[in-house]
């Protein structure tokens, strides 16, 4: 259940140590950094083990992502359901988002999309990715006018990452909700107590009611019959949703209230945290612009923020490093490495290199500011063919007949 702030705890040397608070707008954690196990036990999902990987890759003919080898995406809900149905020939679709609150993605951002591009090609299953211009304007200091350009704005970027236009709708709240959609939200509010929403999301007493009427609208993308000109008399489909954990809260709910009005619970897979370039005990944040390394950053400004504010698991001097080696579990460029450096092989040696001190702080940041650069490069071109056009019909409801092709 996510907390509505954090709390206190003493240790025995009698220090108060910050509770961990993981909840869609808020996310911060001790020194620690975020304790994903105790998440796991907190939220009630489970893990997402080494069998499950190997089933997808079997299911699919195709490696695994480097995502699901290196365990980021961690933990799920009713996945092996999902892969059951898919084995026995039946069909699923795939729903993620975005909160579009500034002008442009940062690599955090990225991650679910990159990984659901590769669900979408590895099942070939149609997608819907609802952007919520309506929960920014409800959450930060925007007008309606500015949270719809910037959906639109955040459509290209996620167009970018390559998704199949015969198999995604990209929508935004405040142009599609309505009909058969707006039937579901009231269908799930109508479950849901104002006891039961301060319980799971934290709602205080000064938030306004335009928050708590919220988690419906991010809840029925799940239900297929939201989308009636995509999946018209077929209710009864199931929905895999891959999200960071943050979005649990709001899933949870979903799934407590699915069977109530006639529909499947859809399953979730979950990842861990992108982290900030300063470290790992909170997620990259929008509104600092040096704790992330954004989509529209130069190779120089990369580089300058790697070397500049990433922070390091390497030692004073090189002669103690020399001696000790790098504490990987902090060092922030081999988290990111984890996430973008595609090859196993050349990951496990720079990290044996790292830790045994024979490769520097300055060697391991230069690699990293290589791959986020030709990443970034690509993601940028990617993005420069992205047309007004194209983003129309992307977000055009429309039928999708070849969505299961």
């Amino acid at each position: 259940m996510a907390a509505a702030g954090p709390e206190a705890v003493k240790k025995e040397d009698g220090e108060e140590e910050q509770e961990q608070v993981v909840n869609p707008w808020e996310v911060s954690a001790g020194k620690g950094g975020v304790d994903y196990d105790k998440l796991v036990d907190q939220f009630g999902c489970q893990r997402l083990d080494a069998a499950l990987v190997d089933r997808i890759a079997r299911l699919t003919g195709r490696p695994p992502h480097r995502f699901l080898r290196r365990g980021l995406f961690f933990a799920h809900r009713d996945l092996n359901e999902i892969l059951d149905l898919y084995e026995r020939g039946e069909k699923f679709y795939l729903y993620t988002g975005r909160g579009p609150s500034s002008e442009a993605l940062h690599l955090g951002h990225l991650v679910p999309f990159m990984f659901t591009k590769y669900l979408q090609d590895a099942f070939k299953v149609p997608l819907v990715i609802q952007l919520t211009d309506d929960e920014k304007f409800l959450w930060k200091n925007l007008t309606v006018e500015e949270s719809k350009r910037l959906a639109r704005e955040n459509a290209k970027d996620i167009i970018a990452c390559g998704f199949d236009i015969e198999r995604t709708f990209i929508f935004s709240d405040f142009s599609f909700v309505g009909g058969a959609f707006y039937e579901n939200m009231v269908k799930v509010a109508r479950c849901v107590t104002l006891n039961k929403a301060v319980a799971i999301f934290g709602f205080t007493s000064e938030d306004h009611i335009g928050k708590v009427s919220f988690p419906p609208v991010q809840a029925v993308p799940s239900f297929p019959s939201s989308f009636p000109h995509l999946f018209g008399g077929n209710s009864q489909l199931r929905c895999l949703i891959p999200c960071a954990i943050d979005q649990d809260p709001y899933f949870r709910m979903t799934r407590d209230v699915a069977p109530r009005i006639g529909y499947q619970k859809p399953s979730l897979i979950e990842s861990r945290f992108f982290p900030a370039l300063q470290g790992e005990n909170t997620k990259m944040s929008a509104s600092d612009p040096n704790s992330a390394i954004y989509v529209t950053d130069s190779e120089k400004e990369i580089r300058a923020k790697v070397n500049k504010f990433a922070f390091s698991g390497g030692q004073d001097s090189v002669e103690l490093h020399r001696k000790l080696g790098a504490n990987l579990d902090v060092d922030v460029p081999i988290k990111y490495l984890n996430f973008f450096l595609e090859d196993d092989d050349e990951f496990e040696h720079i990290k044996k290199e790292y830790k045994e001190g024979r490769m520097l702080t300055g060697q391991v940041k230069q690699r990293l500011s290589t791959v986020l650069t030709e990443m970034v490069s690509r993601h940028q071109k990617a993005r420069a063919r992205v047309t007004e056009e194209m983003v129309d019909v992307f977000m055009a409801p429309r039928p999708l007949p070849n969505m299961f092709g």
